[in-house]
């Protein structure tokens, strides 16, 4: 039994990647794992600002919802850092959400990491920049990160297009085999 942090970038609740996000914890629970899925949205999270307290104390001079998952990030064995893409790049949430792991990104070692990104192109070598930057974070800036898998949910720009992609069944399949 492995502990699954799904981390939903998503502005809108039900969005496209909210729900392949959805599929992925479906098919991670059934397969007896804990899964739990934060949608960044719902929480409040400050711009970093640089201040650089956290060297010193590993805290965030901001006190705001960041600590708690922050502390869930360090005791996860699986994180899925998902992400609609704008203007061929990650969200502005997931983008502040990654700046925000500086107090503690030093703990969050030797995880497994899945991507699942969304757009309205079909093309998707347009997702590359996006994918590019997740893995940036997870394998440049984090001890023994692994790379495990990657959903492109290409071909979605209105609300509940995912849902007639290949995608749906490829998150739950992901979710199902870890």
């Amino acid at each position: 039994m492995k502990n699954v942090l799904v981390i939903s970038s998503s502005p809108r609740k039900g969005g496209n990647s909210d729900t392949l996000c959805d599929e992925f914890v479906r098919g991670a629970e059934e397969s007896g794992n804990i899964a739990e899925k934060i949608r960044i949205a719902d929480k409040n999270i400050g711009y970093c600002v640089a201040c650089y307290a956290c060297k010193e104390t590993r805290e965030c001079a901001r006190k705001d919802d960041m600590e708690r998952i922050l502390e869930k990030m360090v005791d996860a064995d699986i994180i899925v850092l998902s992400t609609p893409v704008y203007f061929y790049t990650m969200c502005a949430q997931m983008k502040t959400f990654i700046d925000r792991t500086l107090p503690r990104y030093t703990e969050i070692m030797e995880k497994d990491f899945y991507f699942i990104a969304t757009m309205a192109d079909t093309d998707n070598h347009a997702m590359d920049r996006t994918f590019d930057g997740l893995r940036g974070f997870s394998s440049e800036c984090l001890y023994g990160a692994k790379e495990k898998g990657a959903i492109y949910g290409s071909g979605a720009w209105q609300l509940g297009d995912i849902r007639q992609t290949a995608a749906m069944k490829q998150a739950y399949e992901m979710g199902r085999q870890i």
